[in-house]
């Protein structure tokens, strides 16, 4: 049975070469599929019978079987698409395919897969999908909280639908009030000359005193808010300084009025919201309530019940000088100084982009310069990924022997970055010469042991 077992032997030889040969073509052919997971090839004996020991047995056939590289990373290399993702370290994004559309609505499948191939990018109806047709999955996250919403991740949309408006609540004021402002009353002789004009009157400012107001005051910044409904409203602030503590008793600090202006009102020029005390040092020490506003203590400003501006209404406007951020200390060139003005409320906005961040999650950016996270891109792990099912796409499904997906875990998701395949072209041509040589040898047995056995017949003749 010798020669026999020779061709036997031989013939299994050249099957499993021919399996590591379909191996290392797939390889070659997915080269640069994005995420490809290349399959290498193990080579196993099988012992021939007839012996108790090994003196006494021979070598016997072998068979091929593939084994995955699932734990081997590919090379990542950077792209400009926002939507484009790979992950460094271990894990796999969570995806699903389509089953059907119903009424122009994709509806999914229910087998989940996983992938590595991140080269997702936002389709008409606001689905991230990858260039083999799967479904990025993840979870939705609360609007007010930011955290994640249920513990199933379902397909990740992004809708455009545009984003509400916010009302302005607060706008948060810094300036430095000069000690004499340089107003164009002011003469230059005596700080009283530099105080808001006598004919100008306490309260809002009419329109018959606005020159007389312009004046005797200056500019304190100017800042765009909005009101319920997004409509933008421009507040310009202006200062008129009303007591100077140079002056002597009763008046112990310099006293200034905040004004506001209507942006062309028939009757009122400029709102009066109130006015601020300064001590010596320039701190500020108190407010009072004015026409429009209220003295705020827990912000350390005003609050103004409701505002109209040019005609346009906003209510529940704040005035914040926390953090000291309203002083006065001297300026020579007597004018508010390091103005700063920086409101919380913006317009309706529309949808001009989605990108992913480096936390993984999937931000959504508005006209209004506004951007919200909308979903948080989570990672699969498995006890024994390599026992993962290969699917089409670069994709895998999990099995009895993978174990169930833990979504808690996983390596870094990096955004405007692509994992290319880990199959090396190099490599495979290397192990395609070996596999190569060693088809040819067990070729050339099989046709030793047919000359051999052609010779065993001949003796007979």
């Amino acid at each position: 049975m010798g020669i026999y077992g020779a061709i036997n032997s031989a013939v299994s030889g050249l099957t499993a070469q021919a399996i590591a040969l379909e191996n290392i073509s797939g390889n070659v052919a997915n080269s640069q599929t994005t995420g490809f997971k290349r399959l290498d090839t193990t080579f196993s004996d099988l012992v021939s019978g007839g012996g108790a020991t090994q003196g006494s047995q021979v070598s016997g056939t072998t068979y091929a079987t593939s084994r995955a590289t699932n734990t081997i990373q590919g090379d990542i290399t950077q792209v400009d698409v926002d939507t484009y993702m790979a992950i460094n370290g271990e894990g796999y994004f969570v995806v699903t395919q389509a089953a059907d559309v119903v009424d122009g609505s994709t509806t999914f499948a229910d087998e989940t897969f996983y992938t590595r191939a991140g080269d997702f990018e936002r389709d008409q109806d606001g689905y991230l999908v990858n260039s083999a047709g799967y479904y990025l999955q993840g979870f939705a996250l609360d609007a007010v909280t930011g955290n994640a919403v249920g513990d199933d991740p379902t397909v990740i949309r992004i809708e455009n639908q545009p984003l509400a408006a916010s009302a302005t609540t607060t706008v948060d004021y810094q300036a430095n009030l000069p000690r004499i402002p340089s107003t164009n009353d002011y003469d230059g002789s005596t700080a009283s000359t530099a105080l808001l004009a006598a004919a100008v009157g306490t309260g809002n400012v009419a329109v018959a005193n606005e020159t007389d107001f312009l004046n005797s005051s200056i500019s304190g910044g100017s800042v765009t808010i909005y009101n319920q409904n997004g409509t933008a409203m421009n507040v310009e602030v202006r200062y008129a300084k009303t007591a100077n503590a140079d002056v002597g008793p009763p008046v112990v600090n310099d006293t200034w009025t905040m004004y506001l202006s209507s942006g062309g009102d028939a009757t009122t020029a400029y709102y009066d919201v109130g006015d601020v005390e300064f001590d010596t040092t320039g701190a500020l020490t108190s407010m009072t309530a004015g026409a429009i506003g209220t003295v705020n203590a827990t912000t350390d400003g005003f609050d103004i019940a409701s505002l109209t501006i040019n005609g346009t209404t906003a209510a529940g406007v704040g005035v914040s000088f926390s953090n000291n951020s309203l002083t006065q200390y001297s300026d020579p060139d007597g004018t508010a100084s390091s103005v700063a003005l920086d409101q919380d409320g913006y317009p309706a906005g529309e949808l001009t982009g989605v990108a992913v961040d480096e936390s993984g999650r999937v931000i959504a950016s508005y006209s209004n310069s506004q951007q919200r996270a909308v979903f948080e891109i989570p990672l699969a792990t498995f006890e024994a990924e390599q026992n993962l099912k290969r699917v089409d796409g670069a994709a895998f499904a999990a099995t009895t022997s993978s174990g169930e997906a833990d979504l808690t875990g996983g390596g870094q998701i990096l955004a405007n970055n692509l994992e290319l395949s880990n199959a090396d072209i190099a490599d495979e041509f290397s192990k395609l010469i070996i596999t190569q040589q060693a088809y040819s040898a067990n070729s050339r047995i099989v046709t030793s042991a047919d000359e051999m056995l052609d010779d065993a017949l001949n003796m007979v003749r």
